[in-house]
């Protein structure tokens, strides 16, 4: 798209979503299967549902504590406390958000000064770079890779600080990898981040969705708590990506200031959102509904995983998340070639490593939040395709 000289050359120059350059494309194609978008296939919980159009049929629409309503912030610090042994004071340490997204956003307007470096894991989700460019910081990244199951290593964090080194972004479990870290993990890079003084911004969205292991948050290691803000949301385990509802946790500090940004750029999230928060946290059925949707991707992880590796690409077995990152180094191609080829020659959808950082290079991420019935048709064209490339070479 043509530049317009009247915007800032910081946004003129930074790329659109790579993201949702396949899906777009995607859609306008006919018999086409997506695996491109990380969004959950289920519907939210009715009791959630509910909830919202209650208070809309009450005629409750108006606007609500900047900082959330009280209700849901203390239904917040009772999850927090209950999952992660975390306590957080519904009144000065918890704010609701328009997804986590805008927490992400208000957390670095608050702690970057103009050439503070913040330090990114990647591969991982698109926005956190452009946000930390919004607010004059300097990404930094910290490259993880396959062979450590894209944990993130303490020597890694500790070869790349320097004097303007502000905070670290940690994306757990992670987009797009499902790599996941454990307590041992996060015990060993806590050591570096409190020797350097760093700020962390713990983005969790993730957290209800891992296998096999339950996921520990960096807040929870001694230490952390004072220099963690832990940001999180309802659009994953609650599939509740629509409603635009999320929360940041931390110190007094951290909330008072994101507070004030929030009040400015978004007033408060929308009250029968809020409403739907309230009762998906404190339905008795919760646990239960998550850890439905959590088998159920399960099996589909297994599908995917199994499905690459018959066909002879390398992928590692996610851990977390709704996300595969095969690893398709051995047709030859790109990342980007052969998410474009594969969408317009065997009309399935997926998303270019590079997407998530230039370390993406030789891998695709496929998501898994669809049906079981799509992701083995799309295998079988993905199969015949690098079958194809194969004999190509």
């Amino acid at each position: 798209m043509k530049q317009c000289r009247y915007i800032s050359n910081r946004i003129n120059e930074m790329p659109s979503s790579g993201i949702r350059k396949f899906f777009d494309v995607a859609n306008t194609m006919k018999d086409t299967i997506s695996l491109g978008v990380g969004e959950p296939d289920f519907e939210t919980p009715w009791y959630a549902r509910e909830a919202a159009i209650s208070s809309i049929e009450k005629g409750i629409t108006s606007y609500s504590s900047n900082q959330g309503m009280m209700e849901l912030r203390k239904a917040i610090s009772d999850y927090m406390y209950e999952k992660y042994n975390l306590k957080y004071d519904p009144q000065h340490e918890i704010v609701v958000t328009i997804g986590a997204s805008e927490g992400i956003d208000i957390a670095l307007r608050a702690i970057i000064e103009p050439g503070d470096e913040i330090l990114i894991v990647e591969p991982s989700y698109v926005s956190y770079k452009p946000c930390i460019m919004m607010c004059g910081g300097v990404p930094v990244v910290l490259e993880t890779k396959a062979e450590n199951e894209f944990r993130l290593q303490p020597e890694e964090i500790e070869s790349r600080i320097t004097p303007k080194t502000k905070a670290i972004i940690l994306p757990y479990p992670n987009n797009p990898t499902g790599g996941i870290m454990e307590r041992e993990d996060l015990e060993k890079i806590a050591k570096v981040i409190i020797k350097h003084d760093l700020v962390v911004l713990s983005d969790e969205i993730y957290s209800e969705l891992t296998y096999g292991k339950k996921h520990v948050s960096i807040a929870e290691i001694d230490g952390m708590f004072e220099r963690t803000i832990v940001l999180n949301g309802f659009s994953k385990a609650f599939a509740m990506t629509g409603w635009r509802l999320g929360y940041a946790c931390a110190p007094e500090g951290f909330i008072f200031n994101m507070n004030k940004i929030h009040q400015y750029i978004a007033m408060c999230a929308p009250t029968p959102s809020q409403f739907a928060g309230i009762e998906a946290l404190r339905n008795e059925n919760r646990d239960e509904d998550i850890a439905i949707m959590r088998d159920a991707y399960d099996e589909r992880r297994k599908v995917l995983v199994n499905g690459f590796r018959n066909m002879g690409l390398d992928c590692f077995e996610p851990k977390g998340a709704f996300y595969v990152f095969p690893s398709i180094q051995s047709t030859g191609l790109t990342s980007e070639e052969f998410c474009n080829r594969l969408l317009y020659e065997n009309k399935v959808a997926v998303v270019p490593g590079t997407a998530f950082g230039d370390c993406g290079e030789g891998f695709v991420r496929c998501s898994y939040a669809y049906s079981i019935k799509d992701i083995k048709k799309a295998l079988e064209r993905i199969e015949e395709f690098v079958m194809k490339i194969k004999k190509e070479k």
